[in-house]
C-alpha cells in the first residue's frame, strides 16, 4: 500500500486534499529516513569489523582508512583462530553454554510455575523477594561464592560456571511468572478435575503454551553464558578449560596487539552462534519479552 493510499484509508476512503497528503508523505519519508540512519549507525561497527577481518597487515593502518581492502585476505579466518586454538575453546564454550541454558530454562520455568499457579503460604512474599533480588548486583556475591567453591574443591572446573544456572535467575523467574499469569486459570482447573497433577499440567499444558517465554529465556541465557568473561576468569586456571571470552581476551596480548585483522576475523566467528540463534528465534523472543507487560494477578 502506498503512502497516498494509506492517507486515503485513514480519511475513511474520502479524497484527501493535496495540502493534507503532502505533509503526510513528508513526515512518513522523514520517519523512514531516520530509521534507516539509525540502522546504518548500529551496523557500522559490524561492517568495520568485517572490513578489518578481510584486510592484510599493510591495509589496517592505512591513512585515510578505507572500508574496502586492496586485497581480500580470506586466510585471516584460518590463521587467526589457529593462534588461540579456537575450536578447542569453542567446544569448551558450547559445553558450558548449553548446560547453563538447559539449567536456566528448567529452573526458571519450574519456579515460575510454582509461584504463579500453585497456592501456598507466603507465595507473594517469595515473589517479592525474587523480584527484589533483580536489583542486587551479581558482583556482590562473587567473593563468598569463590570461597564456597574453594572449600568444595571445585575451582578450575566448569561446575561454578554451570551450577548457578540450575538454581534459577531472578529475571528469568520473573519473566516466566508474568507469562504464566496471562494463561487462563480454567485450564488448570479442568485438568485437575480430570485427575491431572501439577507435573502433568506443567509438562502437557504449560510447556507447549509457554513456548515463547522459554525460548526467550534460552536465548538470553545462551547470550549471557556465551559472553561471560568474569566467571571463567575467576574460577578457571588451566588453559585447556578456558572458554572463548578468555581466549579472545588473551589474543591481543599474545600477539602484542599487532594483528588486528586476525583478531577481527576470529571475533566474527565468535559472534556468529549467538547471532544465528537470535535470528532463528526472534519471533518467539519478541513474544516472550511482551510478557513483561502482563498485569500480575
Amino acid at each position: 500500500m502506498t503512502a497516498t493510499a494509506a492517507a486515503s484509508r485513514l480519511a475513511g476512503g474520502r479524497s484527501v486534499p493535496l495540502t493534507q497528503r503532502v505533509p503526510f508523505l513528508v513526515s512518513r519519508t522523514a520517519w523512514y529516513a531516520l530509521c534507516g540512519l539509525l540502522a546504518v549507525s548500529m551496523l557500522l561497527p559490524l561492517i568495520w569489523m568485517v572490513s578489518i577481518a578481510l584486510k592484510g597487515n599493510g591495509d589496517i593502518n592505512q591513512l585515510p582508512p578505507s572500508f574496502l581492502p586492496r586485497e581480500f585476505q580470506l586466510a585471516n579466518f584460518v590463521r587467526g583462530p589457529a593462534q588461540i586454538g579456537f575450536y578447542r575453546l569453542l567446544a569448551n564454550t558450547m559445553i558450558v553454554t548449553v548446560l547453563s541454558t538447559v539449567g536456566a530454562v528448567v529452573s526458571s520455568m519450574v519456579v515460575g510455575y510454582g509461584i504463579s499457579r500453585i497456592d501456598f503460604p507466603g507465595r507473594r512474599l517469595w515473589f517479592a523477594l525474587i523480584s527484589g533480588s533483580i536489583f542486587v548486583p551479581g558482583i556482590v556475591g562473587l567473593i563468598p561464592l569463590q570461597h564456597l567453591y574453594i572449600n568444595l574443591g571445585l575451582i578450575d572446573t566448569w561446575v561454578p560456571l554451570i551450577l548457578p544456572a540450575f538454581f534459577g535467575s531472578p529475571i528469568f523467574v520473573f519473566l516466566a511468572r508474568q507469562y504464566y499469569q496471562s494463561i487462563p486459570r480454567y485450564l488448570d482447573e479442568s485438568a485437575i478435575i480430570d485427575g491431572a497433577g501439577h507435573w502433568t499440567i506443567f509438562t502437557k499444558i504449560m510447556v507447549p503454551l509457554t513456548k515463547p517465554v522459554w525460548i526467550t529465556v534460552a536465548i538470553l541465557s545462551f547470550q549471557f553464558a556465551w559472553n561471560d568473561y568474569l566467571s571463567p576468569l575467576v574460577y578457571l586456571q588451566s588453559a585447556s578449560k578456558f572458554t572463548l571470552p578468555l581466549g579472545m581476551a588473551s589474543f591481543l596480548s599474545d600477539t602484542a596487539g599487532s594483528q588486528y585483522n586476525y583478531y577481527m576475523a576470529t571475533n566474527l566467528m565468535f559472534v556468529v552462534p549467538p547471532l544465528a540463534l537470535f535470528f532463528l528465534a526472534q519471533r518467539y523472543f519478541m513474544e516472550g519479552l511482551g510478557a513483561l507487560g502482563t498485569i500480575a494477578n
